[in-house]
């Protein structure tokens, strides 16, 4: 997989979403209020909350990226999906961390800049994908990987962290195979 193939979905998904469209949110509704207007030492904590939000969101797109190239042996994009099912690292607490984590992304954003807009933009999102991930998603996922992902799909919640890693390792030594050529 080219390090061009990963830069492209990485620019057309997530950075498109937690970028530029919050850029023009931005720009075009001029709605900032960093601090929320409240008294100076207090109108810190809004902006450590933002940030720490942020933060953990770029944790979660950076192990998801890293893993769907290294393990998947693919990209986060539909269009270049992994070829391999992940069923380790972050992926043993939560179905869909990277779906988490660019939602950390906005809501920090929403945070960040005491944007009611942006928190609006968060939602959407968030709708969007609670729509497409059961709809479209994991269904073409459990056609491209069959059994394996049915029992990780029973196993490990799809936004909630388990508050244990997964373990099945028949299960996770399987699940690395894809079991069609239609995978790639």
């Amino acid at each position: 997989m080219s390090i061009w193939k990963h830069l492209q979905a990485i620019l057309t998904l997530p950075i498109t979403v937690t970028v530029v469209i919050p850029s023009v949110i931005i720009l075009t509704t001029r709605t900032v209020n960093v601090g929320w207007s409240l008294p100076t030492p207090i109108s810190l904590l809004p902006l450590l909350v933002g940030i720490t939000l942020i933060g953990l969101g770029l944790v979660l797109m950076v192990k998801t990226i890293a893993l769907f190239a290294i393990v998947g042996q693919g990209t986060l994009a539909p269009w270049s999906a992994t070829q391999r099912l992940v069923v380790q690292g972050v992926y043993r607490h939560v179905r869909n961390p990277m779906i988490s984590g660019v939602f950390c992304i906005l809501l920090g954003e929403a945070v960040c800049a005491g944007s009611r807009v942006l928190l609006t933009w968060s939602g959407l999102f968030a709708l969007i994908n609670a729509i497409y991930i059961p709809l479209i998603e994991e269904a073409g996922l459990e056609q491209r990987f069959g059994s394996d992902y049915v029992v990780y799909k029973r196993n490990v919640p799809r936004w909630i962290p388990r508050r244990t890693p997964w373990s099945q390792p028949g299960a996770i030594v399987r699940a690395t195979r894809c079991p069609t050529d239609r995978c790639i």
